[in-house]
């Protein structure tokens, strides 16, 4: 799989989800960046996203935005060698 610039675009704004609260959803307001608001309606194509200017994320999206902070959380964690 390549990671194209749309691809990591887009797996930023799932990562900005707060999934402590399945209430809490995103809005890309009109002064957002441009490959933002495109990846916002990306997700929203996708079906991971409820609005196509963000909102909640979908029972698809909630699966989705785990797995991915999970692996961040993963891959951020540094290790000692020893």
């Amino acid at each position: 799989m390549q990671f194209t610039t749309e691809l990591i675009e887009e797996m930023r704004v799932m990562a900005l989800f707060n999934l402590d609260s399945i209430n809490s959803g995103i809005k890309a307001h009109k002064v957002a960046e441009p490959q933002v608001i495109a990846a916002i309606s990306r997700l929203y194509a996708k079906g991971l996203i409820s609005q196509p200017d963000g909102g909640y994320l979908t029972d698809l999206g909630i699966h989705c935005a785990e797995q991915l902070q999970t692996a961040l959380r993963i891959l951020g964690t540094s290790t000692s060698s020893s």
